[in-house]
């Protein structure tokens, strides 16, 4: 199994290459499926999402699919899904991510179709991947008991991303830190410029910027 886990996407030409080397291809031979669903239901200025599909346009995948979960049904999903080499999890609502993860089928199939295909998480689409998440650092409200927020349980870890971004002020080092002992896993905290990549059970950081492990 490979994964990409980052905060922000595509931020440097490290965390590019990182996804060279998992695929085994150029972006020129690659099929990007584009999974936008996290984003669906936040509100406010979406051009953060504009700016990340730029951003794939122009690493030059041979072709860019947008596969929303939450709007197709699985005869039409799935086949998408199956034609492409990457999947990308877009940021925004980790909720309603895991929701849809789940309500869809998603959730079941995805271990069987990652044995050859490459799982890409921006934000919420990289903390779903642990065995849990925490949102209490990530939304104004209260929303931090999904089910224990147990997710897909594709890593052994917890991913917090956004360390020290202005977006999120209250994501810095005291507080993950904090969150951190309220749970048994690893956890990784990663700013904008960092990701983790993952084959099988071999974790490697992969930074232009700052993280922190904690556990």
């Amino acid at each position: 199994m490979k994964l990409l886990l980052t905060s922000e996407g595509f931020t440097n030409q490290s965390i590019s290459n990182v996804l060279l080397d998992l695929a085994g291809k150029p972006f020129s031979e690659l099929s990007l499926a584009y999974i936008p669903t996290a984003s669906n239901v936040e509100d406010g200025d979406k051009g953060w999402v504009i700016d990340h599909m730029v951003g794939f346009k122009k690493l030059g995948f041979k072709s860019i699919d947008i596969v929303d979960i939450s709007a197709l049904p699985k005869d039409l999903w799935f086949p998408r899904l199956q034609a492409a080499d990457v999947f990308l999890f877009e940021g925004g609502n980790t909720y309603h991510l895991m929701h849809w993860m789940e309500k869809s089928g998603l959730k079941e199939l995805l271990p069987e179709l990652l044995k050859t295909k490459v799982y890409v998480g921006i934000s919420a689409g990289s903390m779903i991947a642990g065995p849990r998440f925490s949102g209490k650092l990530y939304y104004s409200t209260n929303i931090d008991e999904y089910n224990k927020n147990k997710s897909l349980g594709l890593v052994d870890f917890m991913f917090m991303p956004h360390l020290n971004s202005s977006d999120f002020p209250k994501v810095n080092l005291e507080n993950l830190e904090k969150i951190a002992k309220e749970f048994p896993e690893t956890s990784y905290a990663l700013d904008d410029n960092s990701a983790i990549k993952v084959v099988d059970d071999k974790i490697e950081i992969v930074s232009e910027g700052v993280w922190k492990k904690f556990n």
